[in-house]
């Protein structure tokens, strides 16, 4: 990276891609992301790398903020929401630090509405491309969009999400695949910001691997071998009868599409990681564990997105950040990613003699610290989804299920297939793993119990502090 010139920042979010889905641990059959290995290879993979939520919308508010989303009470689906008008976000801050900014991707911070603070045109982005995914049920459809579909059938669009796209907060129609169009955006604007030897922040959020993932362009069915399936079938009763036989464990195809959804992801991070010089951050990670109802695969951690054990909240996070770090390595350090935005400011400021004035108030640590080997990462991480709560530090970790938990375990454990947990539970990681689901592997250690529970009650009393306090 030449001395003179700031960083561009080049931001790659999936959505419920699962932490063991990746040919570096498996030879499983159908299983290629080579263009991630390619960016294991060329950067540092963080081992203990967390997102803030088990959960895309509050995962997704913190992450634009630095800032943990339970300082503006976004813990779950029924109460995340986009930071509030006073906190500035990342791409607001990095703009006023003179990057160019651009958006290609889902939207899903919560009840986000067409014109309202949640879409990016209207919180710092310069140019943008997008779904609003919280018009149906946090989807969005890989391969129809527009006014038309929506109307012809109501019900996959509130399901499956066939709304027009927004340009720039502009309604628009597409049949592109969205990995596709996302890409295509995104490069085209990082060509664009080179040729102007202009600094970047591009920001790509696939709605890949998502459900539903047989909703492929002809060719990808061709070239998987698998059959084109239907969206809705209006004989079944109840919807949720119909998504029941569409997920685990009843779609016998269903781990085939999600690779194959995962295999075309890949290849489109190849383009976007060829269109990157070599000046650029770049930064691959998912939103929250992988999904069982997505056939994703979390490898050898415990639990899955929506609850709190590892594979809920523990995602692939990896870093190429030219000039810091070994290529190739590993690092088990802490890290989240409410440090990201902070990063990429920090580092946007240096290259200012001004610099960037009053700053949000961040919870996030500097990346390049950790990089560099300066510092150890987080002493500890907290997770607050209303009704579940951790503590998570390097050599050990506190979760609790609230009393009032039982109806939701009950409501995902039957319409998503995955057992959030009860009680309380205290586990001590060995190589950085713990069986967190056999009671006879936790541990009985009453006063380092009493420490995580006082550890994070103290946090949980600071944690609706003004963000710009401090």
């Amino acid at each position: 990276m030449t001395a003179h010139r700031r960083p561009n920042f080049l931001l790659i979010i999936s959505d419920d891609h699962g932490y063991g889905d990746h040919a570096a641990e498996t030879t499983e059959e159908g299983l290629h992301t080579p263009n991630l290995e390619r960016l294991r290879a060329e950067g540092v993979t963080f081992t203990r790398g967390y997102v803030s939520a088990p959960v895309c919308s509050p995962s997704r508010a913190g992450l634009i903020a630095g800032a943990h989303q339970a300082r503006w009470g976004a813990r779950w689906f029924d109460t995340a929401h986009f930071p509030t008008d006073e906190i500035e976000v990342g791409p607001e801050t990095l703009r006023r630090a003179g990057y160019r900014t651009g958006y290609f991707g889902k939207v899903h911070y919560g009840p986000d509405a067409p014109g309202s603070r949640s879409c990016p045109e209207r919180h710092g982005f310069d140019e943008s491309l997008y779904g609003l995914a919280a018009q149906s049920m946090g989807r969005l459809h890989y391969l129809k969009h527009s006014a038309a579909a929506a109307a012809e059938e109501p019900e996959v669009a509130r399901r499956h999400g066939t709304h027009p796209l927004f340009d720039g907060g502009e309604p628009v129609d597409t049949d592109t695949h969205l990995t596709e169009l996302f890409a295509d955006r995104a490069i085209d604007f990082i060509e664009r910001a080179s040729s102007e030897e202009e600094a970047y922040f591009c920001m790509v959020a696939f709605n890949a691997v998502h459900n539903f993932t047989w909703q492929l362009p002809e060719e990808e069915l061709e070239r998987h071998g698998l059959p084109r399936k239907e969206d809705f079938d209006p004989a079944v009763e109840e919807y949720v009868d119909w998504y029941d036989g569409a997920i685990s464990p009843n779609f016998p195809e269903g781990r085939a599409y999600y690779l194959a959804q995962l295999d075309l992801m890949d290849r489109h991070i190849g383009r976007l990681l060829d269109a990157a010089d070599e000046n650029t951050v770049i930064v691959y990670l998912t939103d929250n564990g992988g999904s069982t109802c997505n056939y994703g695969d979390n490898g050898p951690l415990d639990g899955t997105k929506y609850t709190l054990y590892e594979g809920g909240i523990r995602v692939p996070f990896l870093v190429r950040w030219p000039g810091l770090g070994t290529p190739g390595s590993s690092c088990d350090a802490l890290v989240s990613a409410l440090d990201l935005v902070p990063t990429f400011v920090a580092a946007a400021a240096e290259g200012r003699d001004d610099g960037l004035g009053e700053l949000p108030r961040y919870d996030g640590q500097d990346l390049r610290d950790v990089l560099g080997g300066r510092s150890p990462g987080h002493e500890a991480l907290y997770f607050d989804t209303g009704f579940q709560h951790a503590v998570v530090r390097p050599e050990a970790k506190w979760r609790r299920l609230t009393e009032e938990s039982a109806p939701m375990r009950e409501a995902i454990l039957r319409v998503e297939h995955t057992d959030i947990g009860e009680g309380e539970s205290l586990v001590r990681f060995e190589d950085g793993l713990a069986d967190e689901i056999d009671p006879a592997a936790q541990v009985d250690d009453p006063a380092l119990l009493d420490e995580l529970r006082q550890q994070f009650t103290a946090w949980q009393a600071t944690s609706q502090a003004d963000m710009r306090a401090g």
